[in-house]
């Protein structure tokens, strides 16, 4: 957390001074301490989580891994609804409920996902967005060390999210902790096959893959077509 915190500040000095810059013509006036830190998260990912991502969608089969993703992602439902109601979604935010409390029953514990076939809708919404709809600038684009990409008003904010992470209530912590770990995996084998879309530079490419999946999310897919040229 102190890495983070400093991290964050070493940020908003550099964007502080960097008085002037347009970020709708510039959206990474920080790019190169951005570029330090994507190398750096790059090769603990290459040499640590990739590796034993690799191992874990080897070892299990799709049926298993498709059960985990939907197990965190009933959990995440809980921060879903919060956001969405929040951002003055109150039928968004009731249908998250409703889908945590049919796929919690009928899903047994979240392993199925019945509420999507009912035409539940899944939604990804985060404090970050929140603050966007509230009309909150999202700032320069960061890459923090372990965090990897974010906007400076998502970074401010990302350690609320897991405020509202039911695995945080989870004791023993060894349990806890294993559960972290078990999603942190799981959500890096979900990318092992997404890396071979990746073409040209990666740090550019990454950078605007996540700038265009954070405005989508926002406007929750009502948006122009503004990347036609990427």
């Amino acid at each position: 957390m102190k890495i983070y915190i400093f991290t964050l500040l070493l940020f908003f000095y550099s964007y502080t001074s960097a008085a002037g810059r347009d970020m709708e013509a510039n959206p990474d006036p920080l790019m190169g301490i951005n570029q330090v830190t994507y190398r750096f998260n790059n090769t603990a990912d290459k040499f640590v989580l990739k590796p034993i991502a690799r191992g874990y969608a080897a070892v299990a089969p799709r049926p298993v891994r498709r059960g985990i993703g939907n197990f965190f992602g009933n959990l995440a439902d809980v921060n879903n609804s919060i956001n969405n109601m929040l951002q003055g979604k109150p039928r968004k935010s009731i249908s998250d409920l409703l889908r945590i409390v049919i796929n919690t029953t009928l899903g047994v514990a979240g392993l199925f996902d019945p509420a999507s076939s009912m035409g539940l809708s899944k939604h990804f919404e985060t404090f970050g967005q929140t603050l966007s709809v509230w009309g909150v600038p999202q700032g320069p684009y960061v890459v923090l060390p372990f965090f990897g990409p974010n906007t400076l008003t998502d970074a401010l904010v990302n350690p609320l999210n897991p405020r509202l992470d039911p695995v945080r209530r989870v004791y023993p912590v060894d349990l806890r902790n294993s559960m972290f770990a078990v999603r942190a995996v799981d959500d890096r084998a979900d990318l092992l096959v997404a890396e071979s879309l990746v073409f040209g530079d990666r740090y550019i490419f990454l950078r605007e893959a996540y700038l265009q999946r954070r405005h989508y999310l926002v406007f929750d897919g009502e948006v122009e077509d503004e990347f036609d040229d990427f």
